[in-house]
């Protein structure tokens, strides 16, 4: 390859398509937390999902449920969509916490 090619490749389009943007849904619930708590939202965390996930995660009010850690009907679902699949059971105390569902969903995708 030739300098010039070199030189196109690394200074060329960024690879950054990986990076979706902020659902209207996520603006809207951001938004809530930001006049509830009198806070401003960054402009970094309104630049791709992933970034707007963590804010929102970091300033969203706790729910007083005794429910709240249980995990939630999709993450269910994709664990046994997962565990039909890969035929391996999920533990019942993964039905109970929702850390733990998620730690099961990473090590058995």
């Amino acid at each position: 390859m030739s300098y010039h090619g070199r030189n196109l490749a690394l200074n060329g389009p960024s690879n950054d398509y990986h990076l979706l943007p902020v659902t209207d849904q996520q603006m809207r619930y951001a938004r809530a937390i930001a006049q509830q708590s009198a806070l401003e939202i960054p402009v970094e965390a309104q630049q791709d999902r992933r970034s707007m996930s963590a804010w929102i995660s970091a300033h969203k009010p706790i729910d007083p449920s005794p429910f709240a850690n249980y995990p939630t009907g999709k993450q269910v679902a994709f664990a046994e969509r997962i565990s039909r699949s890969k035929r391996r059971p999920i533990p019942s105390e993964c039905f109970r916490d929702k850390q733990m569902m998620s730690r099961w969903i990473d090590q058995n995708k």
